[in-house]
């Protein structure tokens, strides 16, 4: 049997780590929200008084954590949990699934390094549906024996698994491909506006773009008009999901690595300010396909 220590046990971490018991890991996790480790205990895991103390014995170490300045804090800084495991002497292989700046990610990566530690960043694409239901993709940065050794590992949370390349190249895959969406579903939000304003019904409009040339896996199972997909957020008063929250700060982090690159993305820019403004109204927590309504409350001056 396999033991995994699990630090951050939220949305997406706690189903995550459920998933790993049943695949038959002995899990044991740490969080800092006490209904978040009550859930955990509750779908058989072992619960930790701290994340150091949640290392004993551990063959795996996977961190769930919101963005670059916990992943410092836990593994860096004031939780140090590398220096915590050069101290214990033993050796687990160290799994990040974090969705973090690229630089915090290699960071990491490289005093893991140092201490003589494997790791991956290993960020996921699948939302809270996928968490809970193990069909997450995983895009994973380090060497290719680092992910040999993490893969099974993720295959108790996943189906499907890729190394993108080197330290921190799955954080570039994430944030690449959540602006794609975020773009996606702003420009998707827009036509199905401009369709019903015109006269034309979303139902309609999804049955006819659905097999065609503007196709999308954002308009054919994420459609954010109601009553047109059935198992889209939209007809669950846009329950995540995703939050708009997290969109935004993946969008913010496209952006700033945009930014380094010197790279122009002036639509994911674009994108980036509207999902921020979702959650400046106070609906970040609705699912990031609550754009739509968003956007359906304004009109052409407000963008000029």
């Amino acid at each position: 049997m396999t033991s995994i220590a699990f630090i951050g046990l939220g949305n997406m971490g706690g189903p995550m780590a459920a998933n790993l018991i049943k695949a038959g890991h002995s899990v044991t996790g740490f969080d800092l929200g006490p209904a978040a480790l009550a859930a955990f205990v509750a779908a058989g895991g072992k619960a930790a008084a701290s994340a150091a103390d949640a290392l004993a014995g551990a063959d795996f170490v996977v961190s769930m954590l919101p963005a670059g300045p916990q992943v410092r804090d836990v593994w860096l800084n004031q939780g140090g949990l590398i220096d915590v495991l050069t101290k214990t002497g033993i050796k687990p292989m160290l799994i990040d699934c974090s969705t973090i700046d690229v630089a915090s990610a290699q960071a990491v990566y490289e005093a893991a390094r140092q201490a003589g530690f494997d790791m991956v960043d290993a960020p996921v694409s699948g939302g809270t549906g996928g968490a809970i239901n193990g069909t997450l993709t995983f895009m994973v940065g380090g060497s290719e024996e680092g992910f040999a050794k993490a893969q099974p590992v993720l295959a108790g949370m996943g189906k499907t698994i890729v190394l993108a390349g080197g330290p921190g190249m799955g954080q570039v895959a994430k944030i690449c491909n959540n602006m794609m969406l975020g773009i996606n579903m702003v420009g998707l939000s827009e036509a199905l506006i401009l369709g019903e304003r015109l006269g034309l019904s979303a139902a309609k409009l999804h049955e006819i773009c659905a097999p065609s040339t503007s196709q999308s896996w954002a308009l054919t199972s994420y459609c954010p008009a109601p009553g047109v997909v059935p198992s889209a957020p939209s007809n669950r008063d846009f329950a995540p999901g995703f939050m708009a929250a997290l969109m935004a700060k993946d969008m913010q982090l496209s952006q700033a690595a945009a930014e380094s690159a010197n790279v122009p993305t002036p639509l994911g820019a674009l994108a980036a300010s509207f999902y921020q403004k979702v959650c400046d109204e106070g609906e970040g927590r609705r699912d990031f396909s609550y754009v739509y309504m968003w956007l359906g409350e304004q009109d052409r001056s407000d963008f000029k």
